[in-house]
């Protein structure tokens, strides 16, 4: 087997390989570390390698197989990390100059629970820095670069295990999502990302952006291998009062239903009219798919699509600002200058404004509670384009905030809701397709993810990078 197709299996097909002893977590590991070396120099995905760490521990995991003490479907897998889950003994830089040389001394919950799964860690990933922003084409250690065209941004904050999954250089990875920073690289990247509702999975230990929005989720190249990662990191935490003591469900067992009778919600009225051709195209034809395979599809309205966007804003503003008001006292001139302007802007959003917000925020969480008593998963495009150059970011950057347009919404909801690959534009840039459930069912948000993505062919398409 070829270098990039060994790295591109899945996590799924890499445990049954290890089971059947057909390939090693050692034999992958190095693989992955290979490709690495051959290509991030041209991606820029990985802030810190850690080729000694990941071969031990796939070695241990390795020695577990022999004895017949496999921790589960991770054990030995190739991870890496946004790199804003906290490792111990290993820098957490969170792409900011401030944190450059920050080496926590615990790991966060997440990481603790990969740990235990038994996954190989190859290293921490680029991301947008501070994680406010939809790019990553803004980091202390330089723009993250898209596999699929390396002039074009990965998306962000999560650009870095999008791109580094794209580019088979990993075969799982965390991200974060305050408003969208799953979803919208999985979209630009041709991945899969998840944000679970919030609270199902804890937070202490990822660097925050705005506490009462921030999701911590999978990031992967296919839908079974996110409800795998989600499976491994989902649950009550003590230690982070916003999770919930809710029974984690089997994901891994809700794939193997069907969507036949389910009611698909389609907001084309309030959202396709915000989305490029090619977008729409895509999405079009992902719901004839869905019909094809028995969902109902019921045209909706949601004025609150935009609404959402534009308090978004009000709430995730304040609450980052006051997260970085030392950082802004004392080294502004350390935090990027479009990172420092959208921090300073939250500053100065009034009280009064903020609790409109959150007033706001409920408004539209009862509404959209309604909605949901008519539909059981709702659809949109993921991102409102393909991706876009990464000079043009850094020259007029505050024109990325149309990206988190169909994402932003469902952070301020607190629902779970996914992206995975629905098409390619002309340039060969994909697209992605998001579908949101109900809080707390993930299962069916994955259920009718994996469906679509089994119909299909688009997840088995490989970044032209070599």
């Amino acid at each position: 087997m070829q270098l990039d197709q060994l790295t591109g299996l899945t996590i799924a097909e890499a445990a049954r390989a290890f089971r059947t002893r057909e390939l090693s977590p050692v034999e992958l590991t190095r693989a992955c570390l290979r490709r690495i070396e051959a290509l991030d120099a041209k991606l820029n995905a990985f802030v810190t390698i850690l080729p000694e760490r990941a071969l031990a521990e796939a070695q241990e995991a390795e020695d577990r197989l022999a004895a017949g003490r496999a921790r589960g479907p991770l054990d030995g897998v190739p991870f890496a990390l946004k790199d804003l889950f906290e490792t111990a003994g290993v820098r957490t830089t969170a792409g900011a100059k401030i944190l450059a040389d920050y080496v926590p001394q615990r790991d966060a919950a997440c990481v603790r629970r990969l740990n235990e799964a038994g996954v190989a860690l190859l290293g921490k990933l680029n991301m947008h820095e501070w994680a406010y922003g939809a790019t990553t084409a803004v980091s202390h250690f330089g723009p993250c670069h898209n596999p699929w065209d390396l002039d074009r941004i990965t998306g962000g904050s999560s650009g870095g295990s999008a791109a580094a999954l794209a580019a088979s250089l990993c075969l799982g990875s965390l991200g974060s999502d305050t408003g969208g920073s799953i979803r919208m690289p999985a979209s630009l990247s041709g991945v899969v990302g998840l944000k679970p509702t919030y609270g199902r999975v804890s937070k202490r230990g990822v660097i925050p952006l705005a506490e009462s929005l921030d999701t911590a989720g999978p990031m992967a190249r296919s839908v079974e291998d996110a409800a795998l990662i989600l499976q491994a990191i989902a649950g009550h935490d003590p230690d982070d009062p916003t999770t919930s003591d809710r029974p984690v469900p089997d994901y891994a067992a809700a794939l193997k239903g069907d969507v036949r009778g389910l009611r698909v919600g389609v907001p084309r009225q309030d959202a396709f009219p915000n989305a490029t051709e090619d977008v729409v195209r895509g999405i079009e034809e992902a719901l004839r798919t869905l019909a094809g395979l028995g969902a109902i599809l019921l045209d909706v309205a949601a004025p609150w699509l935009l609404e959402a966007v534009v308090i978004w804003p009000k709430i995730a503003g304040p609450e980052a600002a006051y997260y970085h008001r030392q950082n802004l006292e004392q080294r502004p001139q350390d935090i990027a200058e479009p990172v420092r302007n959208r921090l300073l802007a939250g500053r100065n959003v009034l009280a009064v404004d903020y609790l409109r917000g959150l007033e706001t925020q409920r408004r539209i969480k009862d509404e959209v509670a309604r909605l949901f008593e008519d539909i059981d998963l709702l659809v949109t495009p993921a991102t409102p384009a393909t991706a876009t150059l990464i000079a043009d970011e850094l020259a007029a950057t505050g024109r990325e905030s149309h990206i988190h347009r169909f994402t932003a919404p469902f952070n301020i909801t607190g629902q779970p809701a996914i992206s995975l690959p629905c098409g390619f534009d002309p340039q060969g840039l994909p697209i992605g397709l998001q579908i949101i459930g109900r809080p707390w069912e993930e299962e069916t948000v994955l259920r009718a993810a994996h469906a679509y993505e089994q119909a299909t062919e688009w997840h088995r398409r490989r970044s032209p990078l070599r």
